[in-house]
């Protein structure tokens, strides 16, 4: 996987997928001191581009370098102004030259895609408006340690068919996780990319469904999953969007009808007593913060693997 860009679930295969879970997780079982001791990316060095703020992807990416025995360089969106003070790809050349990879967090995914054509160093999406593959890396190393497995699963998304949900759909297809997304009229994913999801799902034995009624979605669900109701960029539409989004509450109620065990996921930042409620997110069933952690472990063995 060495010199290869992560712009999307599509761009990894379902063997690249087992190899990021398999370093993921011997990553996470190192002691911090072992990983000191034996530096997998000594000398090099990250650079960080944020059009948009954040606590995890920075944190993750930056701590994650600095385990690694590597740099990271962050540069806040006043640093570059992409496509103002100068453009997207004269910023590429630029960093190719001085840096042995790219994360970036943006508006528009055609950034990330430009900025992978024209750096010549592995480029890694760390949120764009189409896609957020990093944390659905994330979210299924946290299904497969609190699970066992993947395949045979069901995973209920509950909410916006937002870029988050965009990745786990891909994902989940790739490794034969069966998924329900659960959206109000109007806020579905993507055709393009449910019909993605299916074409990859007739090799794995995926099941896709998209609906609009939340309880028929966590039906038998192995695993929940929801997000804020207005993602960044989208918080002008909060009156509109609220009325739709209410029923869809991942609350006490509806948890009830999905399996006993199910656990619960959420991306972070949480709206508590929006689209989740407290009792939930602090209830004995949620891996919130053990998939917040695994943000760090994901995402060191991808750039473990491809820088």
């Amino acid at each position: 996987m060495r010199g290869r860009s992560l712009l999307s679930i599509s761009d990894l295969s379902a063997g690249d997928i087992d190899r990021i879970f398999s370093v993921a997780m011997r990553l996470k079982g190192r002691t911090l001191l072992d990983q000191i001791n034996r530096p997998m990316l000594a000398g090099k060095t990250l650079g960080m581009i944020f059009e948009k703020p954040s606590l995890r992807t920075r944190v993750s990416f930056e701590v994650g370098m600095t385990q690694l025995g590597g740099h990271a360089v962050y540069l806040q969106p006043s640093d570059i102004k992409l496509g103002e003070r100068e453009s997207v790809a004269d910023v590429a050349r630029t960093l190719g030259r001085m840096v042995q990879g790219i994360m970036a967090r943006v508006f528009a995914h055609k950034t990330v895609v430009d900025l992978a054509e024209y750096s010549g160093v592995p480029v890694i999406n760390g949120l764009s408006d189409m896609e957020h593959p990093c944390q659905a890396l994330a979210d299924f190393l946290t299904i497969l340690e609190h699970k066992g497995k993947l395949k045979g699963l069901r995973l209920a998304y509950i909410g916006d068919g937002c870029n988050t949900c965009n990745s786990l759909l891909l994902l989940a297809a790739k490794v034969g996780t069966d998924i329900t997304v659960g959206s109000p009229a109007g806020y579905e994913p993507p055709e393009e990319i449910v019909a993605e999801a299916r074409k990859i799902s007739v090799g794995t034995g995926s099941k896709i469904v998209v609906t609009h009624d939340p309880f028929e979605a966590v039906d038998k669900a192995d695993a929940i999953y929801t997000d804020i109701w207005a993602s960044m960029g989208l918080e002008a539409e909060k009156e509109k969007r609220y009325p739709a989004f209410a029923p869809f509450q991942v609350n006490g109620k509806l948890v009830e009808a999905a399996n006993k065990d199910a656990i619960i996921l959420h991306c972070l930042p949480a709206h508590r007593g929006e689209e989740i409620t407290d009792e939930v997110i602090d209830g004995p069933n949620s891996v919130v913060f053990d998939e917040a952690e695994n943000r760090l472990h994901a995402q060191k063995a991808v750039m473990a693997l491809l820088i």
